[in-house]
């Protein structure tokens, strides 16, 4: 099985053509030959999958990208899990600038170019190279969210965020971004986001801050259907689960059949875990068991 990493390479491991040929539950998945392709020839690389997770604080970010993770990587698929800023040695140390309480006088100019010298760096770095050999690459955050935090939330010109986004990314956009929603009020979101660690400075921006950017990402997927999709995060984790699963399956088709077939492998995200604090992807490799495979109809 490909293991999980944020930042590092591990060798590609084409993903299953067809899910019903998966092994049996509980064992790891082997990946089928290629039709065509004479033993020991070398393989093509999987197209490189770009998806990226926003919301607002506490909306559940961190457990669906896990969760997902783990589920592509059982089908064969190299997984790179990113956070923004952050997922380089240059984006981790601006983030802790970028976040720091300490930093109460940053003005909103500088969190925002900090903000895309974190990202250039991880496109550049990390996930340019990721998807050209063929990984699936979760992020969570991604220009969106400087759209909503620095552009609605700050205050700050549009078109100068869109421009100084633009410039980072180097003309990379993501082919699917799931926007999930918690519900509630933005008190309760901070709340959630906050309760295994101290709020850091985006966080104690206030109540009013939060509520335009929470504002602010609804209307990005207004504007843009095709490629966000949103996600009720707010129910049990397995519906959650289920919805960003069928919102990926044109771009996994195995995961339709999937979805309909593994209810009890969704079902195991509403056992409450306990761990410690936050989640570092840097570190964060921990497996899980691989899902069952699809019946035969």
């Amino acid at each position: 099985m490909t293991q999980i990493h944020n930042t590092g390479i591990v060798s590609e491991v084409p993903t299953m053509r067809d899910p019903r040929q998966v092994a049996p539950a509980g064992a790891s998945p082997v990946a089928p030959a290629q039709a065509g392709v004479p033993a020991g020839a070398p393989e093509a690389p999987e197209r490189g999958v770009f998806v990226t997770f926003e919301g607002g604080d506490g909306a559940g970010k961190t457990t669906h990208i896990r969760f997902l993770a783990n589920a592509l990587s059982a089908m064969g698929r190299e997984v790179v899990c990113l956070r923004e800023p952050g997922g380089t040695d240059v984006g981790e140390q601006l983030r802790g600038v970028v976040l720091s309480p300490k930093n109460v006088n940053m003005c909103d100019a500088s969190e925002l170019l900090i903000y895309e010298a974190a990202r250039a760096q991880l496109v550049s770095e990390v996930i340019a190279p990721a998807l050209s050999r063929g990984a699936v690459v979760l992020c969570d955050r991604f220009t969106d969210s400087t759209v909503a935090y620095q552009g609605y939330g700050r205050g700050l010109d549009r078109a100068f965020v869109d421009a100084a986004n633009a410039f980072a990314c180097q003309g990379l956009v993501p082919d699917r971004t799931i926007l999930l929603v918690s519900g509630g009020s933005t008190a309760d979101g901070l709340a959630r986001a906050t309760r295994r660690a101290g709020a850091d400075r985006m966080e104690r921006a206030g109540e009013d801050f939060h509520a335009r950017v929470n504002a602010a990402f609804l209307d990005i997927a207004r504007r843009d259907p095709k490629r966000v999709r949103l996600v009720q995060s707010s129910g049990r984790k397995s519906h959650t689960a289920v919805q960003v699963f069928a919102q990926l399956a044109d771009l996994f088709p195995w995961m339709g059949e999937f979805v309909r077939q593994n209810e009890a492998y969704f079902e195991r995200l509403d056992v409450q875990r306990a761990h410690e604090g936050r989640v570092d992807y840097r570190d964060d490799t921990r497996p899980t068991p691989a899902p069952a495979a699809p019946k035969e109809q």
